[in-house]
């Protein structure tokens, strides 16, 4: 493809390069080959621009770079200029693998981005479409196919992927859409006929200078990247929902309410049944019985915002409602590992205050006796949570056991010490310190009696723990599992 067949309103060609015919776009210098544009990135991290002339050794077609970046272009390297060379590289992306499935939705919010794309494909599937859904837990296809692991894949790996999707057929996806995604334009480019805010929290602002920034980015998806006349879901009740709703109005966005407080699906009241629920859900003045096989009141809110995406793309209400009663859990997201002697043990991803305070409430109500948890915090990041998620995790739990989560390059001793520093100290009496994570789940296993509920948060579905620069395998609920298995005899 030309140069000039790539090219849009967000990119200029510098003076005196040629139309020069392209194979291919990146923004790592190590994957430059002969005809491939390399998009030379300004980062807090690595500045692209000290690689220019690596790339041009290498055979490069063109040097897309930030404007007044000075780059000669020559009869063999074209140079391509862009105010936002993150757009522009998104856009170039999309226009080199140009196919997309015909039905794209996007879900964007602090928690419950990956059960919400993961439900929505589950029901697409169910009502007959060939879906898929991408996000933190992978590609994963109506077959049941899973690869690859990014909530929001750097551009040209998305559009690659896209591209091979409708290739394969897939007709319907779900993806997950991330704030650092959301402002490093890497969905630009995407075809999206829906969009969804779940709700927003305390997260990322190692990243985001503010929780208003933070907001600001995730509200692109409404604001920037729906035409006006497409669908906006909203769960109501979500904090900062009156934002979202007012960035879908002003963009002229077509508003789908979900949950509680809803006036597109409406949650009218939920009842537990053993480890499932019973939903009473109204739309347009009827009321839907709906069984939902899994527990917590907000994967009942996530479920309605699912099938809220689904109706976005064209299909019946009353079919995208009963398909409700179809779904199965996501792994790591309140995940049921088993039961032993009437206590039951569930590994969820929180590892964020408001993910874990809702990982809590939502086991509460199956506990007739006491709820254990299990928690830490991350190394290299946020550690103004670390306190808030003691707090949290001893004011909603009989007893918590501090463990390793992440480290990473950090002292695990003084990430313990600062969650535990949080707790109040009518509650430390709640509090166990283990370092050691195996041995914390099965201290936690050999505590349980007859009504307990275990809840091991932080790494959900995630299958390495990160110490110092290594990763170690290990996963929460094959732990869990074993323990399971060697302690209560399973």
């Amino acid at each position: 493809m030309k140069i000039s067949q790539l090219l849009g309103p967000e990119t200029s060609l510098a003076a005196g390069s040629a139309d020069i015919e392209v194979t291919g776009i990146t923004a790592d210098s190590r994957a430059v080959t002969a005809g491939v544009i390399f998009a030379a990135l300004p980062g807090s991290a690595t500045d692209g621009r000290r690689f220019i002339p690596d790339a041009v050794a290498k055979g490069a077609a063109a040097i897309l770079a930030p404007a007044g970046t000075d780059v000669a272009a020559t009869a063999h390297v074209a140079v391509l200029h862009a105010a936002e060379p993150r757009l522009a590289l998104a856009k170039i992306a999309a226009r080199l693998y140009s196919r997309q499935p015909a039905h794209i939705v996007a879900i964007t919010g602090t928690n419950g981005k990956t059960s919400v794309a993961d439900f929505t494909r589950q029901i697409l599937t169910t009502l007959g479409r060939n879906s898929a859904s991408l996000g933190t837990i992978g590609v994963v296809k109506s077959s049941g196919a899973v690869y690859g692991s990014l909530t929001t894949p750097d551009p040209v790996t998305l559009h690659k992927t896209l591209d091979a999707l409708a290739a394969e057929g897939v007709t319907h996806l779900a993806m997950e859409a991330s704030s650092h995604g959301l402002d490093q334009f890497r969905l630009d480019g995407v075809k999206l006929e829906a969009g969804a805010f779940l709700n927003l929290g305390r997260d990322h602002l190692d990243y985001h200078p503010t929780v208003a920034a933070y907001l600001d980015a995730k509200l692109r998806l409404f604001r920037d990247l729906l035409a006006p006349g497409q669908a906006a879901v909203v769960v109501a009740e979500a904090p900062n929902a009156s934002e979202a709703i007012d960035a879908a109005k002003s963009r002229g966005l077509k508003l789908l309410t979900v949950g509680t407080r809803g006036e597109t699906l409406r949650l009218k009241s939920v009842t537990p049944d053993g480890f499932r629920q019973r939903l009473t859900i109204t739309h347009e003045g009827r009321d839907y019985a709906v069984p939902l096989a899994l527990i917590g009141t907000y994967q009942a809110s996530n479920a309605l915002a699912a099938a809220a995406l689904a109706i976005a793309t064209g299909e019946d209400p009353t079919r995208a409602i009963a398909a409700i009663a179809e779904l199965q859990g996501v792994a790591g997201r309140l995940e049921i590992i088993g039961e032993a002697n009437g206590a039951i043990a569930i590994v969820d991803y929180a590892h964020k205050p408001e993910a874990l305070a809702a990982a809590l409430n939502a086991v509460r109500p199956f506990a007739s006796g006491r709820v254990v948890c299990v928690m830490g915090c991350g190394g290299n990041r946020d550690k103004g949570k670390r306190p808030v998620m003691g707090a949290i995790a001893a004011g909603k739990s009989d007893l918590v056991i501090v463990t390793d989560d992440n480290p990473r390059n950090e002292t695990p001793a003084t990430i313990r010490a600062e969650i535990i520093a949080g707790v109040p100290a009518a509650e430390t009496h709640k509090i166990l310190e283990i370092g050691d994570r195996a041995e914390a789940i099965y201290a936690a296993v050999r505590r349980l009696t007859k009504g307990d509920v275990l809840l091991v948060c932080g790494k959900g579905h995630e299958t390495g723990q990160i110490i110092g620069a290594t990763t170690i395998p290990f996963s929460d609920s094959d732990t869990v599992r074993t323990a399971l298995r060697d302690v209560r005899g399973l």
